[in-house]
């Protein structure tokens, strides 16, 4: 058996925030390039990707490489032995940040983000809530102490999208950025477009 470079592994992560469409764009950005994917997804994420795209959860498993149930936590992604670049939760429920920052995990998807901070590795969390209340963003803090990089998914306007879909990419482009992944979609401040 042939080991996987660690800098070729991604773990995504989709929770049960609304934006589902960020978790399924990011895994088919990825499915070309060099990058070996595994996926965990919430109970939630499964409702909410039904009720806000025409996917179903079978979709979304077949962009991943590999799949980890919600409920295995003894897949390899819940051990700090386990190597990869780091996890992008997108999108990231309040619930989902909440459980991260306290280390208290109930699930794979929230033992996995944990793994990865403490195994001081790149950790982008895509959280989707607003407003946000102080107790929000005290946690949101408390994250970023820690190492994870919080990236809502707000839309980059200069890129002067024409349709949802290139403000997804766009955004899910400059997380890609943050593990140095390029995936050819991000339009850049100050280059031509």
């Amino acid at each position: 058996m042939t080991a996987v470079p660690s800098q070729s592994r991604l773990i995504v992560g989709v929770s049960g925030a609304s934006g589902a469409i960020y978790g399924a764009r990011l895994l088919e950005l990825l499915q070309p390039l060099p990058i070996e994917t595994h996926l965990v997804m919430s109970r939630s994420a499964e409702m909410t990707l039904a009720l806000e795209t025409e996917l179903k959860a079978a979709d979304l498993r077949a962009r991943a490489d590999i799949v980890h149930a919600v409920g295995d936590l003894a897949a390899p992604i819940s051990s700090g032995s386990f190597r990869t670049l780091g996890m992008v939760i997108a999108p990231c429920s309040v619930r989902s940040m909440a459980e991260i920052a306290s280390g208290v995990t109930s699930s794979l998807l929230t033992r996995a983000a944990d793994v990865v901070l403490k195994e001081r590795r790149r950790l982008v969390l895509l959280v989707r809530e607003t407003p946000l209340h102080t107790g929000h963003l005290r946690t949101l803090t408390a994250l970023s102490e820690m190492g994870a990089i919080i990236a809502p998914p707000v839309p980059a306007f200069y890129a002067k999208p024409q349709s949802l879909g290139e403000m997804v990419d766009q955004t899910l482009g400059r997380v890609l950025d943050l593990f140095d992944i390029d995936a050819g979609i991000v339009r850049r401040w100050g280059e031509k477009f």
